[in-house]
């Protein structure tokens, strides 16, 4: 976690998927060939701006990003987003990027996503084989429904969830590790919201959508580099960050078994937590 935190050992370039025919952001290390690479979601009123450094810091570590900059407006369509991160897989695989340095392999790709966009994420990867992961950071409730569509989800999921009740509760990130049709991991950032996951925005913070969580943003970002790197990149010295027991300073873990009495226990309106670890 302490080095998965950080930036990693690439250099990072930066360019538009505009030129492929997406809005959007693109984010490769420098070179290589047969790389690893996720499409990425954005929450709900977020520029894609507000996740530079951690798309960047992805790259950094190797693996290649996609960021669709697409229903951005207050009355988006989240099967219209779920398309655009599909398309965005098939950019990925189908040319060469950066200065025609980088390939990505079609064996080695997966979606991620933000509040919305993790919703998103989880209604593109519903019934798709061949994705090697799809990562869910808060994912909010989507029409159709995200937690609905899990259950129809093969590959292999991180689920990122608040370890006590938001100011707003966009979504039910449990009820989604609890719905999910393959294997899952679930865990919960002390303090972490879905709301403080976004870079600063001004406007953002003005319309009461939430202050950034610095701590916390890092905390994500070696939970979701670590369990990218482990099952799309299939670096197994990473398997740990797909372990749903593993532990690390101010990350709760639940597996199957704790999932199901959190869910009961939440279901029963108690609150209490339940921790699960090695």
């Amino acid at each position: 976690m302490s080095n998965l935190s950080k930036r990693g050992p690439h250099r990072v370039l930066v360019g538009d998927l505009e030129y492929a025919g997406l809005p959007g952001r693109l984010y490769t290390p420098a070179e290589g060939n047969g790389l690893p690479a996720v499409a990425f979601g954005h929450d709900w009123m977020t520029d894609i701006k507000r996740y530079h450094a951690t798309l960047r810091h992805l790259a950094s570590w190797g693996i290649v990003v996609a960021a669709p900059a697409t229903e951005v407006g207050p009355l988006p369509n989240h099967k219209g987003l779920a398309s655009d991160l599909e398309t965005a897989l098939q950019i990925l695989t189908g040319v060469k990027l950066g200065a025609g340095h980088v390939t990505v392999a079609p064996g080695k790709i997966g979606l991620a996503g933000h509040g919305m966009g993790a919703g998103a994420a989880i209604l593109a990867a519903a019934g798709r084989e061949r994705l090697r992961a799809v990562a869910a950071l808060y994912p909010a409730e989507t029409s159709p429904s995200s937690v609905s569509a899990a259950a129809h989800v093969s590959a292999p999921g991180l689920i990122i969830g608040p370890s006590s009740p938001d100011f707003i509760e966009a979504g039910n990130p449990l009820r989604v590790a609890g719905n999910w049709g393959g294997a899952v991991t679930y865990r919960e950032i002390e303090d972490g919201t879905q709301r403080g996951f976004a870079e600063f925005s001004p406007l953002r913070v003005a319309a009461g959508l939430g202050m950034p969580q610095s701590a916390k943003q890092e905390i994500a970002r070696g939970l979701l580099t670590g369990f990218l790197l482990h099952r799309v990149a299939n670096e197994n010295k990473y398997s740990a960050f797909s372990d749903p027991t593993a532990v690390a300073k101010k990350v709760l873990s639940y597996d199957s078994t704790g999932i199901a009495l959190k869910l009961a226990d939440s279901n029963a309106g108690n609150g209490t937590s339940i921790k699960v670890s090695k």
